[in-house]
């Protein structure tokens, strides 16, 4: 049987960072997991941060699920909110969309580039500070992705034995948050 290793804060530090080694960093992640590694990441960010918040979970390198009251919101590191974490957060983001053949040969110069007859590129940025958050390729007109919406409750009761102290629905809400925003009737038979 496997033996449970277990890395100090500065290695994981350096890990984040990208100052190991490939040896090293490839023997870490290949690893049986510490049980602690998910609660030093967590701290190591948190004091990144400096959230007054409680972080719940990183979604992206700029961005957290934090603890805010009885909330659980989507924050950027510059502290920018999005707002309920099951609201996808690039619905709030500054959208940059590269739709043009000039516009992806900016990018894609040659014949690398996508077609942009059938293409098309969007940047999220945040509002707050300007950090290029995410990009996506995908048809055109094709709906903003949703990229991960994690069941919170379930990964701390049932997997890390730590059930949060409240519990929040597990619903994707962009449905709502699109028909607030646009003032018109939503279907709920349709958004299952």
């Amino acid at each position: 049987m496997a033996q449970e290793t277990s890395y100090s804060k500065d290695v994981l530090e350096d890990l984040i960072d990208g100052k190991l080694p490939w040896g090293i960093t490839k023997r870490i992640i290949s690893d049986l997991k510490d049980s602690d590694r998910f609660d030093k990441y967590v701290e190591i960010l948190q004091e990144r941060t400096g959230f007054e918040e409680r972080i719940l979970l990183p979604l992206t390198e700029h961005l957290y699920i934090v603890e805010k009251g009885g909330d659980r919101i989507v924050k950027c590191d510059c502290g920018y909110e999005y707002g309920d974490y099951r609201e996808n957060w690039k619905l709030k983001a500054l959208i940059d969309v590269l739709e043009t053949e000039d516009e992806l040969d900016e990018i894609y110069p040659g014949f690398a580039k996508p077609n942009a007859e059938f293409c098309e590129i969007r940047r999220y940025y945040c509002p707050g500070c300007g950090a290029q958050l995410e990009v996506e390729s995908v048809p055109r007109g094709y709906p903003i992705i949703f990229d991960f919406l994690p069941d919170l409750d379930a990964f701390y009761g049932d997997w890390l034995g730590r059930p949060l102290s409240t519990k929040k629905e597990f619903k994707d809400l962009s449905y709502e948050f699109i028909a607030r925003h646009l003032k018109v009737p939503i279907d709920q038979s349709q958004t299952m």
